[in-house]
């Protein structure tokens, strides 16, 4: 395979994922090393809620082990609360807490992922110009919830700049970005946010992840995903479904379908 595959989950830090993926017996701080004995690569998510210090990305490495790749969501003053004059600051501090990850050669990915109210506007597409060649060097991530985006003028852009546009599974909703493979970058980025329509804009985030992918549709995401590394060097895919454990499961249930097709080792 020219195109590495690398399949996990978004968070790890799950207290209701014990019995389900993780032992009875196993203590909290011990869950990022047995993860890592299983996947070979996670999603950060609390970044999003506060920012990331060099010394706790320090001590993920090194609980981690040797070979499990991290990628790490943005926080949320870069992508949903922007304040003009002040994020230029945030992200050289978020930057710089990055250094272990990138030192160590372990940074898989720093995803933008931007709300349903960042529309395609020209003071957003200026603001999104200039973030991008800001964090320039890193490899980035884009996470559109506006269905206006998906356009050419963007995918174009995007190709230029190296930076890759994630493909998401979510609810076949009105106004939702469409179910596109596009690969913009060497980097290609897949997360899988379960199908609950019913819930989706509900306030219960619980109810909006909790979904269990079934086989015929992960065998669709291998053909998928087949297709897409025909165009990628590296591919990244992460489940969000956290809700009772879904995640672990449906992701090693995807690992094994892409080992069948020999996309896996």
């Amino acid at each position: 395979m020219d195109c590495e595959i690398r399949v996990g989950t978004s968070g790890f830090d799950y207290p209701e994922w014990r019995e389900v993926f993780y032992p009875h017996e196993l203590e909290r701080k011990g869950y990022l090393g047995w993860y890592a004995g299983k996947f070979d690569t996670v999603e950060l998510n609390f970044s999003y809620y506060r920012m990331p210090e060099e010394r706790q990305l320090h001590e993920f490495l090194s609980k981690a082990g040797k070979d499990c790749l991290f990628s790490i969501k943005a926080h949320q003053s870069l992508t949903h609360e922007i304040v003009p004059g002040a994020w230029e600051e945030a992200l050289a501090q978020y930057r710089g807490a990055l250094f272990p990850l990138v030192n160590a050669g372990r940074l898989g990915a720093v995803l933008f992922q931007f709300p349903p109210s960042f529309h395609y506007e020209a003071p957003r597409r200026k603001y999104l110009d200039a973030l991008l060649r800001k964090a320039e060097g890193l490899p980035l991530v884009v996470e559109f919830r506006n269905h206006d985006w998906y356009n050419n003028r963007v995918f174009d852009a995007l190709r230029e700049r190296g930076v890759a546009l994630a493909a998401i599974d979510l609810p076949d909703l009105p106004n939702m970005p469409p179910p596109m493979d596009l690969v913009t970058s060497p980097l290609a980025y897949v997360r899988l946010h379960g199908r609950n329509g019913e819930t989706w804009w509900g306030s219960d985030a619980a109810a909006r992840y909790d979904y269990c992918y079934k086989d015929e549709e992960l065998r669709s995401w291998t053909l998928r995903l087949k297709a897409m590394a025909s165009n990628a060097r590296r591919i990244l895919v992460y489940f969000n479904n956290h809700w009772r454990g879904q995640a672990p499961h449906n992701a090693a249930t995807l690992k094994s379908f892409l080992a069948r097709e020999g996309l896996l080792p």
